[in-house]
């Protein structure tokens, strides 16, 4: 092996190169052989590095395939089940009560229709209605009560109820509005 100086550009290197390999300048021409990574110690000194010339690469190492598994908790917290179980709850609760709404709109709406439909209707078989109507407002009171409907969907349900009842009372001609208020 021919002798190698150290060069001062050794001492001149990044602060922490990650891998170094010393080539020898007879060996590369010849064979193209390296010496195998060296891990950088931060110790620097002038004959850290004899018999070979000192140069940075990148070393290619194959590539790894590593498998990541996360560990998961393989049962919820007691809290999250609890939670779980009361939303659930809720969720039947909720739609009971929404599929009441319905079927007391709906049949609203249907008393309405037939009563619109009759062309020798009386005032007095709209009472039936508004005792049907009277019973859908509390039921969508009592929905916003308790949060299974937002205030304002209450609100525009019952203002549908009391428009389509105004409808059939204007076409029967038993609409009278009320008096303006003069202040």
């Amino acid at each position: 092996m021919a002798a190698v100086h150290c060069l001062s550009s050794c001492l001149a290197l990044p602060c922490k190169p990650r891998n170094l390999s010393l080539r020898n300048s007879a060996l590369t021409r010849v064979n193209q052989t390296t010496f195998p990574s060296l891990s950088f110690s931060t110790n620097l000194s002038d004959n850290s590095f004899c018999g070979g010339r000192l140069s940075t690469r990148s070393v290619d190492r194959p590539a790894r395939h590593s498998v990541v598994c996360e560990a998961a908790p393989k049962k919820k917290a007691d809290s999250a089940e609890k939670r779980a179980r009361q939303a659930e709850k809720r969720r039947i609760y909720n739609k009971a009560r929404k599929s009441e709404l319905r079927t007391r709109m709906k049949k609203v709406f249907e008393a309405l229709d037939v009563l619109k439909k009759k062309s020798d209707a009386q005032f007095e078989e709209i009472l039936p209605v508004e005792k049907l109507i009277a019973e859908a407002y509390s039921s969508i009171d009592k929905a916003v009560k308790v949060g299974t409907l937002h205030r304002n969907t209450g609100a525009h349900r019952k203002s549908r109820l009391a428009r389509r009842k105004k409808t059939v009372e204007i076409h029967h001609g038993w609409y009278t509005s009320a008096p303006a208020e003069t202040a």
